[in-house]
């Protein structure tokens, strides 16, 4: 595991368009996609993403974004745009992931908790989510899109 430098970006666009397109049938905007992940790194107060790496190759992601909750004190890390190459798919990448974040929140102390979201159907990831000792935190997102 290590943190993302700006030569993983076009490799990052990719597992983001994959995670669109396995997950939820979406083709994103392959320009919009590059400048959100650009954007990212230029502003690595507000999040940060991360690469894990197998036989010298970067196999897996996440960007971890911050929640501020007042009723906590704390920050809520929010584990984004997780992705694992279908080739190492049950691996243990996920686990070294989560682990690798796990560990930096708990060295955090702002950090009061990890979150992710994930579509109600993928249960292939929640399963994985499970395993690596997350719990349903019982919450239902809404949203509304802005132009």
């Amino acid at each position: 595991m290590r943190e993302a430098i700006r030569k993983d970006i076009p490799l990052i666009v990719d597992y983001n368009q994959a995670l669109a397109h396995e997950t939820e049938a979406l083709e994103l905007d392959r320009d919009v996609l590059r400048s959100g992940v650009e954007r990212a790194f230029d502003h690595q107060h507000l999040c940060w993403y991360f690469v894990a790496e197998m036989e010298g190759k970067v196999v897996g992601q996440t960007l971890i974004t911050y929640e501020w909750s007042d009723w906590r004190d704390g920050l809520i890390w929010w584990m984004q745009s997780v992705y694992v190459h279908s080739d190492y798919r049950k691996r243990g990448v996920f686990q070294s992931i989560y682990k690798h974040i796990e560990s930096l929140a708990q060295k955090d102390p702002q950090a009061r908790a990890i979150r992710l979201y994930v579509k109600d159907d993928n249960d292939k990831g929640m399963s994985a989510y499970r395993r690596a000792g997350m719990t349903d935190s019982g919450y239902v997102v809404y949203e509304v899109e802005l132009d």
